[in-house]
């Protein structure tokens, strides 16, 4: 018997308690509910109010923990608004599908004459052929007569609407009756739907921690540190994420955790720990300390494609993804910056793409300049530049996507990692930054990235003559 699955779409902007109560519902009765936030929409422009990354992360807050549901964040990361059919063709593979509309939609259906059959494409197509779940919407009657001919209504009047609250909210009225609490909480300190441009570092107090810790389990120091800690440690509803060791845990950690959308305190039990803080003022506290400042640091969206099989693959990269030879030749790659080539052939051992945050890592190594991590940029860097002469790197828009081509890629191939995860051979990688990923890193009130980056570009001991 095929699984049965319900496709939950809407622009939940922001999702409301109702959107979460209609996926609880929908999971008791499905075996899987598949929850689809719309990229923009020529017919909301409301769906373009916020940056897309707060949609997607307002959507994973508020579905995450909801037995048998999943966020598909496609659309928002594609910047595309998918209609039903091709809902129905993407998720038809899985097994069953059932797609979840409100009754307004099917009002005036027995004439014809339903928001169905006046604004969807292959409306009668769909309306004879697809099945529907149909949520009853207060003030919108369910006639018999209405429904299609593939449907089932679920017994919900559950009131509430994204419009109310982004109009609560922009009169500064409280919302913490039309929304959960962490939607209310993220709300607040982004400071969205007010009508001006939202944060993208805010400050926070974590009063009462509940953890999810990682440690490096290679760094002694790290797991005694650990224990120190463990008293706040959960299973679940957790509120931060500690990590301990140096940036290479706080990168691993941030691979598996970040669609919890939690923010990450880092100590430093590593070296100079750009991502994490000093531990003595936390040893000296604890944890429950001081207002912390959080950053939204966004990720790279990067797609691979094999050079074998010509398959393309998507990953995330919070520091870093970068291309370089896999054999004794030297790489020959064509490198496009936007819509231009501006590298028809460069000539090196390989080429990467860095992250503001991750600009102190294999970057730095290469010779680029560090970025402070909030800079609204990215860079480009060649290692060991044969041609063009004397070219190392570039500083890119954050607004720019960028192109990596093998040239000769059966005499001279190239391997691909993201993150330092490898990719295998490659023959083009494409990447910008992610319109739905982001991470918050929590530091503490004294934490200066400048400072640290000023150590390593002036080194202590430097005198002149």
């Amino acid at each position: 018997m095929s699984a049965r699955i319900a496709v939950f779409g809407g622009s939940f902007n922001p999702p409301g308690i109702h959107h979460r109560r209609i996926a609880e519902t929908l999971s008791a009765e499905f075996d899987q509910v598949v929850v689809h936030p719309c990229g923009p929409r020529p017919d909301k422009p409301s769906t373009a109010e916020v940056d897309p990354v707060f949609r997607a992360t307002m959507a994973d807050l508020c579905f995450a923990d909801v037995p048998k549901v999943e966020v598909c964040l496609d659309d928002l990361e594609q910047a595309h608004f998918s209609r039903t059919h091709e809902l129905q063709n993407r998720y038809g593979t899985r097994g069953e599908v059932w797609h979840v509309i409100g009754s307004d939609l099917i009002a005036g259906g027995a004439e014809r004459n339903s928001f169905i059959h006046r604004v969807w494409q292959h409306a009668d197509k769909l309306w004879a052929t697809l099945n529907f779940v149909v949520i009853a919407r207060p003030g919108f009657e369910v006639r018999p007569a209405d429904l299609p001919p593939k449907s089932r209504v679920l017994p919900l009047d559950i009131p509430g609407s994204s419009s109310v609250i982004r109009e609560h909210i922009y009169h500064r009225e409280a919302v913490n009756h039309l929304v959960p609490g962490t939607i209310a909480d993220y709300l607040e300190r982004y400071g969205l739907y007010r009508g001006s441009i939202p944060n993208r570092s805010t400050r926070r107090i974590i009063d009462h921690p509940r953890l999810i810790i990682v440690a490096d389990e290679w760094n002694s120091k790290a797991k005694a540190w650990a224990e120190r800690f463990r008293k706040y440690e959960v299973s679940h509803d957790a509120n931060c994420i500690l990590v301990i060791g140096g940036d290479g845990s706080m990168l691993r950690a941030i691979r598996k955790y970040w669609r919890t959308r939690l923010p990450f305190f880092g100590l430093n039990a590593g070296h100079l720990g750009f991502l994490l803080n000093d531990p003595g003022s936390v040893f000296e506290h604890g944890l429950e300390i001081e207002e912390l400042t959080l950053r939204q640091m966004p990720l790279l969206y990067v797609e691979t494609k094999c050079a074998a099989g010509g398959n393309w693959r998507t990953d995330y990269a919070f520091n870093e993804a970068w291309i370089e030879r896999a054999s004794g030749q030297t790489a020959w790659i064509e490198v496009k910056v936007g819509a231009h080539v501006r590298l028809p052939k460069l000539v090196c051992d390989g080429v990467l793409l860095s992250t503001a945050a991750g600009s102190t890592a294999y970057a730095r190594s290469m010779g680029a300049t560090p970025l402070l991590a909030d800079t609204p940029a990215w860079l480009l860097v060649g290692s060991n530049v044969m041609q063009p002469m004397n070219w190392k790197s570039a500083l890119l828009s954050p607004e720019t996507g960028v192109s990596f081509r093998a040239l000769e890629n059966e005499k001279r191939p190239l391997n691909g990692f993201v993150d330092g995860v490898p990719q295998g051979e490659v023959s083009e990688m494409h990447a910008r930054m992610s319109r739905s990923a982001a991470v918050e890193l929590a530091f503490l009130p004294g934490h200066d990235m400048a400072e640290k980056i000023a150590a390593i570009q002036f080194p202590r001991g430097l005198e002149m003559f």
